[in-house]
């Protein structure tokens, strides 16, 4: 396992669409590793492959009792009328937090580590994470969504 760097705010790999997996394999698997490790050290919750710029449909997630790899997520379903405003800060924008208006209830389709096809509803903190990091994956950060004052 091994600290990779965060990609911060300015770096044009933050901007890009990720690509899909393909295969899982042992490249993959260290990746995520890799992930979780980096994620722990900066103090994060999620964290999504190109913030440590690695342009792949990949993101890790550890919040309270819930701890997922998500291998090309896709969110299905989403509540329009519950949402929930909060405060949301990224590890590649560091020192800014704001409030973004999310689904508080969304349903989630993504792939495990073992190749097993996931599908599970959020809510609350959970369904917040997921989309700050699937935003990730589509090259849009959370300052982008920034709720008017």
């Amino acid at each position: 396992m091994a600290l990779r760097q965060i990609r911060v705010d300015g770096d044009e790999v933050l901007r890009k669409i990720s690509k899909k997996v393909e295969k899982i394999d042992d490249d993959l698997k260290i990746l995520v590793e890799d992930m979780f490790e980096t994620m722990y050290d900066a103090d994060g919750v999620g964290l999504a492959a190109p913030q440590i710029g690695v342009l792949k449909r990949v993101i890790v997630i550890d919040i309270d009792v819930l701890k997922r790899v998500m291998i090309n997520p896709e969110i299905i379903e989403q509540s329009d009328t519950e949402m929930q405003d909060g405060p949301e800060g990224c590890l590649s924008v560091p020192g800014v937090e704001d409030v973004v208006r999310r689904p508080n209830v969304l349903r989630v389709r993504y792939m495990d580590l073992e190749g097993n096809v996931v599908e599970e509803i959020a809510k609350d903190l959970y369904a917040r994470v997921i989309c700050h990091e699937v935003d990730h994956l589509n090259g849009i950060l959370f300052t982008d969504k920034v709720l008017e004052k």
